[in-house]
């Protein structure tokens, strides 16, 4: 059976003496991955390595069976979208595909039959006229996925796709990733924990460079079972609250506020526990699985 595996041993890299990622092993299957973490956890730096744009300074890594060492043969089977994506602002869509079509060494008759079906599956059909410049930001970002998969790799790497998008845009192009993850495994790195929650089984955590959680949303959301409250308190009283406890959510209505708050034993304003949801368990976890 073909390898359909992204394999992670020891991996370390440096940005001169900074270090960027710190000795870490991981397994990612085929399907849709999560990499969560804050900016500057690492999260871009091992996309990067994944994508054979970046060197490493010690480990192994394979990307469907090839030693990321082999890096032309990485790029053949990778897509990238990075967070900053831009893309020639002066040609149309049809234009940029083709163009990119072209750099792929695909033939004119391989172009022009895939790219209308890539146009339509990001549902931009209609829009093959329109100049790039002209796309909204959610329009531009699924331009890019038709782009990263072009030349129809076996691994997607999207970086911070669904930053500043509006809900409706985000769920739609959460939703593309998900189908396309159907064939392919596909690596969404964020900070937005609901695009994780909502579209990957399997996650990472990275902080610091260093590699603080890996396996499913449901063992992430059970660390956090019993640790999590909800109370309701006089509006005045918020400041007080948010000495005391790390708040994971908060609702306010008039001179009352509704928070979860993550606490290790029950508050003394009466709280009631809660099933935790997936921020709360990030929270938690970032917290070093310990609350204030």
């Amino acid at each position: 059976m073909e390898d359909q595996e992204i394999k992670i041993s020891h991996l370390t890299k440096y940005y001169g003496k900074k270090l960027a990622l710190d000795d870490v092993s991981l397994t990612i299957p085929h399907g849709m991955f999560g990499l969560l973490g804050r900016n500057g956890a690492g999260k871009t730096t091992l996309m990067k390595t994944l994508a054979a744009l970046l060197t490493k300074n010690s480990g192994e890594v394979s990307v469907c069976g090839i030693p990321v060492e082999k890096a032309a043969k990485i790029r053949k089977i990778t897509g990238y979208l990075p967070q900053d994506f831009n893309m020639y602002p002066s040609m149309t869509v049809y234009e940029a595909m083709d163009y990119l079509g072209v750099l792929s060494g695909m033939d004119r008759a391989g172009r022009k039959l895939k790219i209308p079906q890539l146009l339509e599956r990001v549902n931009l059909s209609g829009n093959e006229r329109t100049k790039v410049k002209a796309l909204s930001g959610g329009m531009r970002r699924r331009l890019g996925i038709a782009q990263a998969i072009l030349h129809d790799p076996k691994v997607l790497i999207v970086d911070e796709p669904t930053a500043g998008l509006d809900p409706e845009e985000r769920i739609r192009f959460r939703n593309l990733l998900s189908e396309i993850a159907e064939e392919r495994i596909v690596i969404l790195s964020t900070h937005i924990v609901g695009d994780v929650e909502a579209s990957c089984e399997r996650i990472a955590v990275l902080d610091e460079g260093k590699l603080k959680f890996n396996g499913t949303v449901q063992e992430l959301t059970k660390q956090a079972e019993g640790k999590v409250y909800s109370v309701d308190i006089p509006r005045q009283s918020l400041s007080v609250l948010k000495e005391r406890y790390k708040i994971t959510g908060m609702l306010t209505m008039g001179n009352r506020v509704t928070a979860r708050i993550l606490a290790d034993e029950r508050p003394d304003m009466a709280g009631a526990l809660c099933e935790p949801n997936m921020e709360d368990a990030y929270m938690y976890l970032m917290e070093g699985g310990a609350c204030r």
